[in-house]
């Protein structure tokens, strides 16, 4: 191989909007050795992701769907990888690689596939899940190498497709960047939060998944019991006008923050007390992993990925997703009321992942992998 050859890697991803998978990418990219790879991303809509990868001046190339297997961009992907000069491509989560596989096919270039956690999971309608299992394992069948970002999301693989292989490599934070003690933006003179208020917050996509109307309703438990509790939720999706309208129906208008998504993750993570993250299913949420970073008491759902990251009472408080409104509601209550075991979680959280969740150790295992491709 020419040692002044930059290779060229396609690193796709379903959406420009900032979630766990999209985190991933950046982070990634960034950490990337620049003096032997150039990575060009594609996303298949607009967002801040993309002005963020456009700032760090990393190529990207936005063609617009939000479909699944869309069979009406397969030729326009294959026309992109061709034009681009792309050696290997690097899929992030299952839409993406449903509507790239096939170019990388028929270009017989190597093909990566991270599994951001499954498509498929427990609560879904059978014929959904069926259809799901079966598109996951076609795409797992035509990867080269397939990631999963934690052992529980291997498991899970195995389980369902005979023959499943994948290499682990647990996502990775970057800690200069979610350190708390770097100089931080006061989030919460920007937002009016009276500095001696608990605040719980919560970033993600506002989607069944993550549980956002149970995170209301659980919190406005606790607050019936704690007149100094704040939740601050951070993001958008499907379930963000419900939320509002429940927000309205509780009467806590007055005890809750809402913001559209936002790119000073550590800021908004620095005004925390609290972190929730109520999942119903998690492949290993990048979310967390910054939130423990900067120090955090978590709360998380004993569901897989995050119980892989979290010991109950040890770097954080897991409960189960059964009766979930109350479990949530309890442990709020609990960690307000406790400073100490705040202060203990957090400190217990930040060490975990210094020890195993560092990006520049993702970014190394990840080059492994495409050097070893490639030789191939």
């Amino acid at each position: 191989m020419n040692t002044n050859h930059k290779i060229k890697i396609l690193e796709t991803i379903r959406q420009g909007q900032i979630g766990g998978g999209e985190s991933h990418l950046l982070s990634l990219v960034e950490n990337l050795d620049k003096t032997k790879f150039e990575p060009v991303v594609l996303s298949f809509t607009e967002g801040p992701m993309v002005d963020r990868l456009k700032e760090m001046g990393i190529k990207t190339h936005v063609l617009y769907t939000e479909r699944a297997f869309d069979f009406g961009k397969w030729k326009k992907v294959k026309q992109l990888i061709a034009d681009e000069k792309i050696e290997l491509v690097h899929t992030h989560g299952t839409r993406a690689n449903s509507n790239v596989f096939w170019a990388a096919k028929k270009l017989k270039l190597p093909l990566v596939y991270t599994i951001h956690g499954w498509s498929f999971h427990e609560d879904q309608n059978p014929i959904v899940k069926k259809i799901r299992i079966l598109g996951e394992k076609l795409l797992t069948k035509k990867s080269d190498t397939n990631i999963s970002v934690s052992l529980s999301n291997q498991q899970t693989g195995k389980k369902y497709f005979d023959g499943f292989q994948s290499v682990v490599i647990n996502n990775g934070i970057d800690q200069k960047k979610f350190d708390p003690q770097r100089k931080l933006k006061d989030i919460r003179a920007e937002l009016n939060i009276p500095k001696e208020n608990i605040v719980v917050v919560f970033i993600a996509r506002f989607i069944h998944q993550k549980q956002p109307l149970k995170l209301i309703s659980s919190f406005a438990k606790a607050a019936q019991k704690l007149s100094n509790l704040t939740l601050l939720m951070v993001g958008d999706g499907d379930q963000k006008p419900e939320a509002l309208t429940l927000v309205d129906q509780l009467n806590i208008k007055d005890r809750i923050i809402f913001q559209p998504f936002r790119q000073d993750i550590p800021d908004l993570l620095a005004a925390a007390d609290i972190y929730a993250l109520p999942s119903l299913w998690e492949g290993l949420p990048i979310g967390l992993l910054e939130a423990m970073s900067m120090e955090k008491a978590i709360i998380g759902t004993m569901v897989d990925g995050t119980s892989e990251v979290l010991q109950d009472r040890k770097n954080g408080l897991l409960i189960p997703v059964e009766n979930l409104e109350n479990n949530l509601a309890d442990a709020i209550i609990l960690l307000a009321e406790n400073k100490t075991l705040r202060q203990q979680l957090g400190e217990k959280a930040k060490a975990t992942i210094s020890e195993k969740y560092s990006a520049e150790n993702m970014t190394r295992e990840v080059e492994k992998i495409y050097f070893d491709l490639l030789k191939k």
